[in-house]
């Protein structure tokens, strides 16, 4: 196989030199967090444990965990470690009831993602004479904004396209003669399905590659996008908290994905002891950020349950692999690409003058998600008026598109009609594990 690196001194480093390089990092980066974040020092203080208790990698499960809890609590600036203004940007991620997670960037650390990035963009034969086309969301989201920079620091063309305008990506696509396409694998199927309603060939396009992520897809999905759109998909994971996209991305195996380990520390633990697991057994996938300067996590709960190996790949790199994300470890489900919480729903429930009666039906229908809300009308406000329900129905819509950031299908209900089981509603039916995807 050919072997495509954008560092090769890093991405095939000997394990050994790995671990000693994490080591350091470590050390230092434990004394920045110590000495720069507040909330975190109390963490570390309420445990028992100083920096100069923290030697290397070894140490490393002495520290504290981090929940996405903790990062609402000290919203906005509570997890900050630099001067303000020595930071360049911010990304940003829902949170469980509104308060959404604001992640700081110095040009340290846009740097150091976007090289993460062009790494993964190599591994998937990118080079300077690519055409790369990003039609992940740009703005507060962070997909566009990574595969853009790391299309950049690789020196491919860059299509800037964002998310959404199909008949616009697909000329772009076709007049430029995209090679690599970056989005949604959902949005992937969409436009393949577009390509051939249009009346192209799989071969009339000059793709090559797609690198997609920030959504669960089966190997079927991937199998049908690389056959619609002849070409070959590859898998990418990030996290806003920790970085972004390109914290681990696919080689030519296809076969798990490398972690960038001389930026991120993974583990796995039981999620309900939080007891380190050897690598090989599955559980709840911890990071550690060994780079970041402005927001820099500390053992973060990523709440995704996987996988980790160190069976040696035949791309020649020696990062650990991660499996795709087998299920979580708590009640989040990923949408369109976003992530939804019920804690959300039932706050803009709350903040309407509805009782929290509900239930969140998803599916997959062409490839694309489908996301309705069923919710139960009191039973002094119930009325079988069709345009006074349609009304309140855009209303609350609007709502949760201002929480969520995805638009959900509202059908308000007849009081009590949702059905109760042992006198608690189901509220979540995800008809998409039926498929086989795991959220």
């Amino acid at each position: 196989m050919a072997k495509n690196y954008y560092q090769p001194e890093m991405e095939t480093m000997p394990l050994e030199d790995i671990q000693q390089l994490q080591s350091e990092k470590l050390v230092k980066q434990v004394k920045h967090v110590y000495e720069n974040v507040k909330y975190y020092r109390d963490l570390m203080d309420a445990k028992g444990v100083k920096p100069e208790d923290i030697k290397g990698i070894e140490d490393l499960h002495k520290l504290p965990f981090i929940k996405k809890d903790d990062l609402r609590e000290a919203y906005p600036y509570g997890m900050l470690a630099t001067d303000l203004n020595k930071c360049v940007r911010i990304h940003s991620t829902s949170g469980t009831t509104g308060k959404r997670v604001v992640a700081f960037y110095t040009q340290h650390d846009v740097d150091m993602w976007e090289e993460c990035c062009a790494r993964a963009i190599v591994a998937a034969g990118g080079t300077n004479d690519d055409v790369c086309q990003v039609a992940y969301g740009y703005g507060l989201f962070t997909g566009g904004a990574g595969l853009h920079g790391g299309s950049h620091k690789v020196g491919c063309l860059t299509l800037p396209m964002s998310s959404g305008n199909t008949d616009r990506q697909i000329q772009f696509m076709m007049d430029l003669n995209a090679t690599i396409l970056c989005c949604t694998p959902s949005y992937a199927a969409y436009i393949g399905e577009t390509l051939k309603e249009k009346g192209y060939k799989p071969e009339d396009n000059k793709l090559k590659a797609g690198i997609f992520g920030a959504e669960p897809w089966t190997e079927e999905m991937r199998h049908d996008i690389e056959k619609n759109l002849g070409i070959k998909a590859y898998d990418i994971y990030g996290l806003t908290e920790i970085s972004g996209p390109g914290m681990a991305f696919e080689c030519e195996e296809q076969h798990g994905m490398h972690i960038n380990e001389d930026h991120f520390i993974a583990e796995i633990i039981n999620p309900e002891t939080g007891e380190v697991l050897p690598v090989g057994e599955k559980g709840e996938l911890v990071f550690t950020a060994l780079d970041k300067e402005a927001f820099p996590m500390m053992r973060y709960r990523t709440r995704d349950i996987c996988v980790l190996s160190r069976e040696k790949c035949s791309c020649g790199r020696s990062f650990i692999r991660m499996t795709k994300p087998l299920g979580r470890s708590d009640d989040m489900m990923i949408i369109r690409g976003v992530n939804v919480f019920p804690s959300q729903i039932e706050a803009v429930l709350l903040n309407c003058g509805y009782a929290p009666n509900y239930q969140i039906i998803v599916d997959r229908v062409n490839n694309t998600d489908t996301f309705d809300i069923n919710v139960e009308m009191k039973e002094e406000d119930f009325s079988d008026i069709p345009v006074g329900i349609t009304n309140r129905e855009k209303e609350l819509q609007s709502a949760m598109k201002a929480m969520l950031g995805i638009n959900p299908k509202i059908h308000l209900v007849a009081p009590k009609s949702i059905a109760r089981s042992e006198g608690k509603a189901v509220r979540v039916i995800d008809k998409r594990k039926r498929l086989g995807i795991t959220i």
